[in-house]
């Protein structure tokens, strides 16, 4: 009998648990297909999964038919339990990424396809909810191409030659088979799919049964069973408990088989157990069926094993690899006043052992108990849990932002830690890692200076506690930390004393070290009307996020941003775009990783941490003197240590440049005017990126004139801050308006007659063709290109033509403005729209000029409209600017042969005299 395990994931009410249930329907294992919104589905059997009509935990179906036996396995769907989901990776054969027709891929979607990927699973894809109103199954497929895998093949059309024409495209090997026998054959197109070159679309709605069952047949068909060892392996990926509170262990065998009352040997905590299996259960939704025995390729529970962890290997299984979702909040839970926090805390690391990702952490000081999690769903469902669980009714605080700290720059740690009778010197080398690499230790000290024994100790009291940094007391990260030196006293020395040592070298390198904060940051996909495109950029950029030119879909006439932001910074901000896009706009988020902290300063001083007033985590160290120990500050430690320094800066800038590594490697600028080594360094472009063309965030008015020659033309002036928009008047004199738009009470006479054309430059940008296709390549390109056109056209028209710009962010600047040939260009200051410039202007200008204003933004045109102001939309400017091109060029043949024929004239006359 074939046996496989199929995972199924999803971005949250993608229709994942709709589609396991279909799947058993049709294979005759439920008599009727339960519903999520009627709280019947056959998988989601918790009271909470019912309450809130999401997956929490993963569960288990099993489809048996006599030659096919297919284990689902239901995840959730939902970021907050993206480590739950992770787990059960480990234990695929093949996963069914489930995508939402209507919503196109997320944010969470590619964060799993991303895991689908890191693990090596074979994937099929099922594009649900198609009974719905959705783009074409065509638009869908290129938009699975281009984000996802160019192998990504449409399996509606198998078995044309289209079809294996597509398939044969996946692999050289493939396409001399396809192009000898003009097809491939079934186990041929099974072996690009295990190896992740192929991945079949199939299109459908599960909640209607359609193309359930074509994919149901696909699975059975090219997903080869995997080839397992003979002897005993496991892979745990679960622990929980049941209703009677029997700790159950859940696993994947990877190789022989297992029985009851069969003892299993495992290693876990660094400490040996040796235990009986008294129970084997195999899980069908919320029901098992005890068994006997289990073989290779099958999930089941047991019982009997008490030190068992998710992720850990049994047997001959050993490889364990770490989750890849790390938490991001943090917040203390209130007991009530009669249960104790001591007490209570054994029941909460009983829920931490379920849910490795809970990090339960206790602080003795305070005597209370801190919750890490993934996001606020995650705490709601939590108080529930222990309220069903343990009958406690909790609250939490305030939910903190789970901040990190690195290095910025390498340096030598030295602790010393000698009381009377006592004696340890450890130095460590501690260096800057690249970003996302955690905590790497080492040892590169010889045996000659310290023995093995003390240097595997070192090594252990490194490993053993998570260090707190100096800025806010968040733990550090992305650091390797290399023992370099040492030394033992043959008769004094103790294991206590190097952790003593060991410790106090983490705290002073930190302390001696310039370091940086990092934050959270969200990888981000923002979908707006392109109408909204250059609000929705201005709030990512206020929200410090880096994001790339937005893209165009060809259809809905819908634009997209991606890129990264601050978790912080997205408070809420779901329902700002809602409101104003008119419930058209989309944002999907997914965890991105650690990066400097965009507000560190600020952060710092919030936290008002004291690293001198932390006697948990002492920087300095403890020397002996007369029979007597004291104590020596950080800064000091250098003076009295008995070890010389194997580092110093000045070493390594000379290794750094015989090696050849550039200057901006080494020293990027961190926190408070620290250099860190692999930050900084941005994935995108932010919108003052479009305008500057540089990856720095923040440049001087010196820059300008370069930005303003690189954009496409000759910036006739020499000094930013001194330049004027000068109008012309129909009398031929000129003066500047400018001044009082700069607020600097410089005022231009009443009874003028000038007219004022007022262009919102990214929305012409996005609204014009041409201009959109090329600011998708460049937008620097695109700017100078309207700007060339709108010269073209003031010289034509004859009107003031201002053109605004928003998001450029010159901090601590007002607007800029600037002459570009014979019109006048608008960067507005720092959290300024163009929309409410250009508001603004006609607010204070409407009754002195004729203003005319060019934008596509609905509410920006009601609001112009008020003023009494003139309105063009993009689409109109366009024609216009056409319509007096030709005219012009009429205007300039009719003059050009009224010359001529005045010519001929006096040619005949002088003839004729």
């Amino acid at each position: 009998m074939k046996k496989l395990v199929c995972g199924i994931l999803a971005h949250v009410d993608s229709g994942k648990t709709t589609l396991s249930e279909a799947l058993l329907y049709i294979a005759g294992m439920i008599k009727t297909a339960g519903r999520v919104d009627k709280r019947d589905a056959f998988l989601d059997h918790f009271e909470l999964e019912r309450e809130r009509g999401i997956t929490i935990f993963s569960k288990q179906a099993v489809i048996r038919t006599p030659d096919f036996q297919l284990t689902l396995v239901d995840t959730p769907g939902h970021a907050d339990f993206s480590a739950e989901t992770e787990r059960a990776l480990q234990i695929l054969d093949a996963a069914i990424l489930v995508v939402s027709g209507p919503d196109r891929i997320q944010g969470q979607t590619e964060a799993l396809w991303r895991q689908l990927a890191r693990y090596r699973i074979p994937t099929f894809l099922f594009i649900n909810k198609t009974d719905l109103p959705c783009p074409a199954s065509e638009e869908l497929m290129e938009e699975l191409t281009s984000r996802l895998s160019a192998g990504c093949i449409d399996f509606s059309t198998q078995g044309t030659q289209t079809f294996y024409e597509q398939a044969a495209l996946c692999s050289e090997q493939a396409l001399e088979q396809y192009l000898t026998e003009g097809m491939l054959r079934d186990d041929q197109i099974a072996a690009l799919i295990a190896g992740r070159e192929l991945f079949p679309c199939f299109f459908g709605s599960a909640l209607r049964m359609q193309g359930v069952q074509e994919l149901y047949d696909a699975l059975k068909c090219f997903v080869p069973e995997p080839v397992y060892r003979a002897a005993f392996g496991a892979r745990v990926y679960k622990i929980s408990r049941d209703e009677q509170g029997n700790r159950l262990t859940w696993m994947k065998l990877t190789g022989g088989f297992l029985s009851v009352r069969d003892i299993v040997a495992y290693e876990s905590g660094g400490q040996e157990y040796s235990e009986k299996i008294n129970q084997i259960r195999i899980y069908s939704g919320a029901r098992y069926e005890a068994a006997a025995s289990v073989k290779a390729g099958e999930l089941c529970a047991v019982t009997g094993l008490s030190a068992t962890a998710a992720g850990e290997g049994l047997g001959e299984e050993k490889a364990v690899i770490q989750p890849f979702f790390i938490p991001v909040l943090t917040c203390r839970l209130i007991l009530p006043d009669d249960v104790s926090a001591a007490q209570f805390l054994p029941k909460l690391r009983m829920l931490e052992e379920e849910e490795p990702q809970l990090h339960v952490c206790w602080n003795e000081q305070l005597s209370e108990i801190h919750v890490q999690l993934m996001g606020k769903v995650q705490t709601e469902v939590l108080q529930k849990l222990i309220s069903q669980r343990f009958d406690v009714s909790v609250q939490f605080g305030a939910e903190r932002l789970m901040y990190r700290e690195t290095l910025a720059c390498a340096v030598e740690g030295v602790g010393h830690y000698e009381p009377l009778k006592h004696y340890a010197e450890v130095h460590l080398l501690m260096e800057p890692g690249e970003p996302g690499s955690g905590l790497v230790f080492a040892s590169a000290c010889s045996e000659e200076i310290l023995d093995r024994n003390w240097q595997r100790l070192v090594l252990t009291h490194l490993e053993e506690k998570e260090h707190i940094g100096v800025l806010t007391g968040s733990p550090v990260t992305d650091m390797k930390i290399t023992l370099v030196s040492g030394r033992a006293h043959l008769k004094h020395t103790e294991g206590g004393d190097f952790r003593q040592a060991t410790y106090r070298a983490v705290r002073q390198g930190l302390r001696s070290a310039r370091c940086v904060l990092l934050e959270p940051y969200y990888q981000f996909r923002l979908r707006v009307p392109a109408q909204q495109v250059g609000r929705a950029m201005t709030d990512m950029e206020m929200r410090h996020a880096r994001f790339g030119a937005p893209s165009a879909a060809e259809t809905d006439g819908m634009m997209t941003l991606e890129g990264v932001v601050p978790v912080s910074e997205m408070s809420d901000y779901a329902g700002e775009i809602a409101a104003y896009t008119k419930g058209r706009g989309m944002i999907s988020l997914s965890i991105h990783g650690y990066e400097p902290c965009h507000n560190a300063e600020e952060v710092v001083s919030a936290c008002g941490y004291d690293p001198e007033a932390d006697m948990e985590n002492p920087t300095g160290s403890v020397f002996c003197a007369h029979g007597a120990g004291f104590y020596v500050p950080w800064d000091e430690v250098y003076r009295y240590m008995h070890v010389e320094a194997v580092f110093t800066p000045k070493k390594q800038e000379e290794e750094n440049s015989a090696s050849g590594m550039p200057a901006a490697k080494r020293n990027t600028e961190g926190v408070g005017g620290a250099q860190v080594s692999g930050y900084g360094k941005e994935n995108g472009l932010s919108a003052s990126d479009f305008v500057k063309g540089t990856e720095e965030r923040i440049i001087g008015t010196e820059e300008i004139d370069s930005i303003i020659k690189r954009s496409g033309g000759a910036n006739r002036k020499e000094n930013v801050a001194e330049r004027k928009i000068w109008s012309r008047r129909y009398d031929g004199k000129k003066t500047g308006p400018a001044d009082e738009m700069r607020g600097s009470g410089s005022r231009v006479p009443e009874g003028t007659c000038e007219e004022y054309l007022l262009v919102d430059g990214y929305n012409v940008i996005f609204a014009w063709e041409d201009l959109r296709e090329l600011a998708e390549v460049n937008v620097d390109a695109a700017r100078g290109r309207l700007l060339d056109i709108l010269c073209n056209y003031q010289a034509m028209r004859g009107c003031e033509v201002i053109v605004v710009f928003d998001a450029y962010r010159v901090q601590g600047h007002a607007e800029e403005f600037l002459d570009y040939h014979n019109i006048h260009v608008v960067f507005t200051k720092e959290a300024e729209t163009a929309d409410q410039y250009i508001e603004k202007f006609a607010h204070q200008n409407s009754t002195k000029y004729r203003i005319t204003v060019a934008t596509s933004d609905g509410l920006e045109q009601i609001i112009i409209r008020g003023q009494g102001c003139a309105l063009l939309s993009s689409r109109e400017l366009l024609e216009e600017i056409r319509f007096r091109s030709g005219q012009f060029a009429q205007e300039h043949m009719a003059q050009t042969k009224r010359l001529g024929n005045s010519m001929e004239e006096k040619i005949k006359k002088l003839e004729q005299s």
